[in-house]
C-alpha cells in the first residue's frame, strides 16, 4: 500500500494550494502539489470602495479543482491533513448549514452553502477613526482595519441584521476545518485568535468581558486551541481520503511559511511576495509585552510549542512593482499604445540592472504601514540625470529592501545573533535587482531558493 502521506493545504489570498507529503528515511518529501488560482475578489456592496471581499464559493471551488488533481492512490493512504490560510480575515456561517456535500468524480466533496463572503486581511472598511472609538483590547497585539474583531465590530455598527443570519465565525482556513471535521462550534489556533485582536495569548482567552461590555457578539467567537494539536478527523470520505482521517486545527500561513524553512535559530526569514516580511524567531521562554506599542513596526505572532516569532510584516512589496508596472502600462496606453504588463516586467528589470547607482531616493508605502497607516510614499533627490526607468526602478526596489530595514534594523539583528538570511516569495525569486539590494543591505550570508511554502508548512507541523 506504500508509505503514509499528510495533505498540507494552504488557503492564499490569490490562490489555494495543496501539497502531499510522505515520510521518508531522510525526514519528510514532497511528493505532489497542485495549486489553483482562486480568482475569488468579489464586489463588496455593503464597504465600498475600501472593502476588500472574497467568494468563499470561489475558494472552495479551487480548493476541490486542487484535490482533485492529485493522484488518488496517494490520496488514499493520507492519514493527517494540515490547513492554513489567511490570517486576520473573517468569514460568517450557519453552523448547521454551512457545506453540502455531493459526490465528485474523485469521491464526496463538500461545497459553500449559508456563507457569507470571506472579508479578508486586506480590507479597509475599518477607519483609523473608527478604530479609536472601539474599546481598548487586552492584547500585545494593537487592533488594525481587516482583522477579524473589527471586521465584526464594524458589521455590528454598520449592518447588524447581517449578523443576525449567522452563528458561527472564523477565517477560511477555520471554516474549511469546521466544514471538514462537522464541528459543531469552530475551533481556531491561537495563532490565527492573535491575528483577529481582543485575544490574550499569555493565558490563551478572548477579552470577553471588554467585548460583552461594548454589545459585541461574543457567541460567534470560535474555541481556541494550540497549533499543532487535532480539531478532529473528517467525518466523510474527502476527494478519495478516507473517513476518519485526522484534520489539524487550522494554522496561520505566515507561521506556516516560516516552519517550511526556518532551521536554525540564528536564521532570519525575509519573504518578499506580495506584501514582505522580514522574521527571526525569539528566544525560548520569551514573552511579549503586556501591551501593544502602536509605533512599534516589529510584532511578534504565536509560533509552535509556546514560542514567538518577532515580525516586521509591511504591507509594502511585490505589490508596490505590480502598481508601478501598472501605472507605466497605463502611461502607454494613455499615449495610443498597447504594452502588455507582463511584458514591462522583464524590461523594467533589464534596464534596472545596467544602473547600478541611482541618487533617486524612493519611500515606497504607497499602501501605508500598520504602525504608520498615514505614511504614504515619496520620491526625493530627483536629478536630470535619474530619471531613465532603470534608475526609477533600481531606487524602488531599494526603497522596498530599506523600508523593510527600517523596521528591524540590521544591528538589532545582530544583537539577537543572527548570522544568515533566507530569502525567500515571488518577487525575490523573480527580481534579480531586489536581490542585489538585499545583499547591499544586509551584512549577512543571503541563502535563495529554500522558498516558503505554507502549504508544506501545514503538512510538517501535522
Amino acid at each position: 500500500s506504500g508509505p503514509t502521506c499528510v495533505l498540507g493545504i494552504d488557503l492564499g489570498t490569490t490562490s489555494v494550494k495543496a501539497a502531499l507529503v510522505t515520510g521518508t528515511e531522510r525526514g519528510l518529501a514532497l511528493a505532489e502539489s497542485c495549486s489553483r488560482e482562486t480568482q475569488a475578489y468579489s464586489d463588496s456592496l455593503g464597504a465600498a470602495p475600501q472593502g476588500m471581499e472574497q467568494d468563499v464559493q470561489k475558494i472552495i471551488k479551487a480548493l476541490n479543482e486542487c484535490l482533485a488533481a492529485l493522484p488518488q492512490q496517494q490520496l488514499q493512504r493520507v492519514t493527517h491533513i494540515g490547513i492554513s490560510g489567511q490570517m486576520h480575515g473573517v468569514v460568517f456561517w450557519k453552523s448547521d448549514k454551512g457545506c453540502k456535500w455531493s459526490e465528485s468524480g474523485t469521491g464526496p466533496a463538500f461545497e459553500a452553502d449559508r456563507v457569507s463572503h470571506l472579508v479578508t486581511w486586506q480590507d479597509g472598511r475599518c477607519s483609523p477613526a473608527f478604530l479609536a472609538s472601539l474599546p481598548l483590547p487586552q492584547s500585545h497585539v494593537s487592533l488594525a482595519t481587516g482583522f477579524g474583531c473589527a471586521t465584526v465590530y464594524w458589521y455590528l455598527k454598520n449592518s447588524p441584521d447581517f449578523l443576525k443570519a449567522y452563528d458561527a465565525a472564523g477565517t477560511i482556513q477555520d471554516y474549511v476545518v469546521a466544514m471538514l471535521c462537522d464541528l459543531k462550534k469552530p475551533l481556531m489556533s491561537v495563532q490565527n485568535a492573535a491575528s483577529w485582536g481582543y485575544f490574550n495569548c499569555r493565558n490563551k482567552s478572548w477579552n470577553t468581558d471588554i467585548l460583552k461590555k461594548s454589545g459585541f457578539p461574543v457567541h460567534l467567537l470560535p474555541e481556541v486551541g494550540d497549533p499543532g494539536s487535532i480539531a478532529g478527523r473528517t467525518s466523510c470520505a474527502w476527494h478519495g481520503i478516507p473517513k476518519g482521517a485526522k484534520v489539524g486545527i487550522a494554522l496561520g500561513d505566515f507561521q506556516c511559511s516560516v516552519y517550511s524553512c526556518l532551521t536554525e535559530r540564528t536564521d532570519a526569514v525575509l519573504n518578499i511576495s506580495t506584501s514582505a516580511q522580514l522574521t527571526i524567531s525569539m528566544p525560548q521562554g520569551f514573552q511579549p509585552p503586556e501591551a501593544p506599542d502602536p509605533s512599534s513596526a516589529v510584532t511578534y505572532f504565536p509560533y509552535f510549542n509556546g514560542g514567538y516569532l518577532a515580525v516586521a510584516a509591511s504591507l509594502n512589496g511585490g505589490n508596490v512593482l505590480a502598481t508601478f508596472v501598472g501605472m507605466v502600462a497605463q502611461w502607454a496606453q494613455e499615449l495610443g499604445l498597447q504594452v502588455q504588463e507582463s511584458a514591462i516586467y522583464p524590461r523594467i528589470i533589464q534596464a534596472a540592472l545596467a544602473q547600478k547607482h541611482s541618487k533617486l531616493s524612493v519611500q515606497p508605502t504607497i499602501f501605508g504601514e500598520r504602525h504608520l497607516p498615514e505614511l504614504l510614499a515619496s520620491v526625493s533627490s530627483i536629478g536630470a540625470s535619474e530619471l531613465s526607468l532603470g534608475h526609477v526602478t533600481r531606487a524602488l526596489c531599494r526603497g522596498l529592501v530599506e523600508n523593510l530595514c527600517s523596521m528591524l534594523p540590521v544591528q538589532q539583528l545582530q544583537e539577537m545573533g543572527v548570522r544568515r538570511i533566507l530569502g525567500s516569495g515571488s518577487a525575490l525569486a523573480r527580481n534579480e535587482v531586489l536581490r542585489q539590494e538585499v545583499e547591499r543591505i544586509f551584512p549577512f550570508p543571503v541563502v535563495y531558493g529554500k522558498d516558503v511554502d505554507a502549504a508544506v508548512g501545514a503538512a510538517m507541523v501535522m
